[in-house]
């Protein structure tokens, strides 16, 4: 599988990362060298609950893939989008709008904490 991920032409592909269903995959990259030039778009909220991720969860999803494949080469994102068509929403969008606020404060905090360790 991860030979299909580095042959993907994009710079940084988007995968879950939030959904209980795929969270422990980080411990692939503990095992996986990132190519240079390659960077990592994991998922750090997911849009499979309706339950708001604290901005410390997210933060600590952000660090955890920073601290192995270093902090330039991650970008936090949610895991996929929250509607698959204009009139089909997975969860309401006060909802989505809540999950998107605690990415942005995950990732403030997951930015201060690995910038001030070097």
């Amino acid at each position: 599988m991860i030979t299909i991920f580095f042959r993907i032409n994009t710079t940084g592909p988007s995968f879950e990362a939030a959904n209980v269903r795929h969270e422990h995959e980080w411990r692939l990259w503990q095992s996986v060298k990132l190519p240079p030039g390659k960077i990592l778009i994991p998922g750090v909220v997911t849009h499979h609950t309706t339950s708001i991720e604290h901005p410390r969860l997210v933060a600590d999803r952000i660090i955890r893939f920073a601290e192995i494949v270093g902090r330039e080469n991650v970008i936090a994102s949610t895991d996929c989008g929250f509607a698959q068509l204009e009139q089909y929403q997975r969860v309401h969008p006060q909802v989505m709008w809540a999950k998107l606020q605690a990415l942005v404060e995950g990732a403030e905090i997951a930015s201060q904490e690995l910038w001030k360790r070097n």
